[in-house]
């Protein structure tokens, strides 16, 4: 469960960006005025992780995101705060209760701080990253009750946490997207960068859960070999195919069974959802 709710937010967590150098692990971003963003302060979406295996088909958890802008000492940015947490009934096999803070400038998207504390079974961490103008990374990693870890790690135009990444992502130029092609990213966690791929698949109607039918667009993202995922199948990401591109369904096999994530409730999006066809 722990690299399935990383993963949610991830790429729920996947431009208004300046111009900027080519690289090979750069989104296929577009320069966007603030007020032509996908997104708006305010905007709060909820996701319902579940798990299939057998005849166990279940909900056991949701994971909820929440934007807002704010200012200090003349910085105009984004706030946006993450929870994950397993239901009550999931808590005696395995508890989650996760916290994610992003900032990330409004002009432009780029990073400013990232914050994590994980709380999954008795696995415990703790990521605070601060984004320099050089983009180069001050992390202090600390696990468990141990005595942080201070890392200065050099990152490029590229990199992101996943909170930043996620929103820069719904920025991207959908419309130069060419099925089948693969596309980089890159996003830092635990003092590591991950470089990572994904390529857009076409258009799709998708039925999600109690919301509707969508019109979707539908990405296959490339995972991380580990405790949970073998690195062998992919993460499949339908997005609604609207002016909001919302998450709105997520699913993977992984090692014992197959995760899925469906959006459940969403609040204050900045455009009508007009994805949804019935």
């Amino acid at each position: 469960m722990r690299k399935f709710f990383l993963t949610i937010f991830s790429f729920w967590i996947s431009g208004a960006l300046a111009a900027q150098p080519a690289d090979s692990t750069c989104l296929p971003l577009r320069t966007l005025r603030t007020e032509e963003l996908s997104f708006k302060s305010g905007e709060r979406l909820t996701l319902i992780a579940a798990y299939h295996w057998g005849i166990v088909n279940a909900d056991v958890g949701e994971a909820t995101l929440t934007l807002e802008e704010d200012t200090f000492r003349d910085t105009h940015y984004f706030y946006a705060r993450g929870y994950a947490k397993t239901y009550r009934f999931w808590d005696r096999f395995f508890a989650v209760r996760d916290v994610y803070e992003g900032r990330f400038f409004v002009d432009n998207l780029r990073p400013i701080y990232f914050y994590r504390d994980i709380k999954e079974g008795d696995y415990r961490i703790k990521n605070t990253f601060l984004f320099n103008a050089d983009y180069s990374i001050n992390m202090s990693v600390q696990k468990y009750d141990r005595t942080p870890v201070d890392t200065l790690i050099q990152g490029h135009s590229c990199t992101y946490d996943f909170i930043s990444l996620f929103f820069n992502a719904r920025n991207m130029e959908f419309a130069s997207l060419y099925q089948g092609k693969i596309y980089p990213y890159s996003f830092v966690i635990d003092r590591e960068i991950h470089n990572l791929w994904f390529h857009y698949m076409g258009k799709e109607e998708k039925k999600i859960d109690e919301l509707g039918t969508f019109r979707c667009l539908k990405f296959v993202v490339k995972l991380i070999a580990g405790e949970v995922f073998d690195g062998k199948n992919n993460l499949y990401l339908w997005i609604s195919d609207d002016k909001n591109h919302i998450p709105l369904y997520i699913e993977t096999p992984i090692i014992v069974g197959r995760v899925s994530a469906r959006l459940g409730r969403y609040e204050n999006l900045k455009y009508p959802l007009t994805s949804k066809i019935k």
